[in-house]
């Protein structure tokens, strides 16, 4: 009877081992394969972060709030920090430190803290943005002086029209309101400013009886829809990248559990006797 129950354990034992032995292979394989991903994440990262900043410096001037390039930054800060995780992820599947671990526990940490920053202020910002752009570009129009070019609200409205190749807040229609109201002009002198003219036509002075010679799609939508999806490529890339943080911390920590602290052995209550 006690052989067959020595048996029993052995066949246990032997068992648990083999299945301990294919979870830390595993562990090894999803680490290692994750901080190569973790280091292409950081560029997409880093480029959206990127892209954020020079869109800020491009339109800043529609926003007055000194912080809009705070989720820019903080994507580049994060990728800076990602790209040295992949690589510590790479190190400890290759050959577990337990210092490496550690080090490898605190930055999945920290970076999951930053892209979780990250994801909200971007869902924030996309909807601050777009009622902030629209009070913007709806004050430079109705302000723009149709009669003195060189107006300090006119240089505006005509870069973002040249740089969008759009027209108008809505449509090229906005103008022929605006002529009206604060222009002074009547609906048949009504004309757009010359920054909505397409490059190809160099004669055109903005006189509504030739259409085909001006951008038609307005700069509001066109600008949301940018501001729009840099936030939406932000967020989604927080999301994606945290959910595989949280992957490589739990293969982390199988490696971890399998490798006790050696160092720290000394602790032990029978040392003490």
């Amino acid at each position: 009877m006690r052989k067959v129950r020595g048996v029993v354990v052995m066949l246990l034992s032997s068992l648990w081992y083999s299945e301990d032995s294919w979870l830390r292979l595993f562990a090894r394989l999803l680490l290692n394969f994750l901080g190569f991903i973790f280091c292409g994440a950081a560029a997409a990262l880093a480029f959206g972060g990127v892209w954020w900043i020079l869109m800020c410096k491009d339109y800043g001037y529609l926003f007055q709030e000194f912080f809009l390039s705070l989720p820019g930054c903080l994507a580049v800060a994060a990728a800076i920090i990602l790209l040295p995780t992949g690589v510590l992820a790479i190190s400890v599947s290759a050959k577990c430190s337990r210092y490496k671990q550690g080090t490898l526990m605190y930055l999945l940490l920290v970076l999951l803290c930053l892209e979780m920053s990250l994801a909200v202020l971007a869902h924030i910002y996309s909807i601050w943005t777009a009622s902030e752009l629209k009070s913007s570009i709806g004050y430079l129009v109705y302000h723009y002086n149709a009669t003195h070019s060189q107006a300090p609200g006119n240089s505006t409205m005509d870069v973002v029209q040249r740089k969008l190749q759009c027209c108008g807040a809505q449509n090229y229609t906005d103008w022929l309101k605006e002529a009206a109201a604060s222009w002074h002009l009547p609906a048949e002198k009504a004309y757009v400013p010359e920054s909505c003219c397409k490059e190809e036509y160099s004669h055109c002075r903005g006189d509504l009886g030739h259409l085909e010679q001006f951008f038609q799609e307005g700069c509001l939508k066109k600008l949301e829809d940018q501001l729009h999806f840099v936030m939406l490529y932000m967020f989604w890339c927080c999301i994606v990248v945290s959910v595989l943080e949280l992957l490589a911390g739990v293969s982390n920590g199988i490696l971890m559990r399998h490798q006790p602290f050696h160092n720290l052995r000394f602790l032990e209550s029978s040392n003490f006797l």
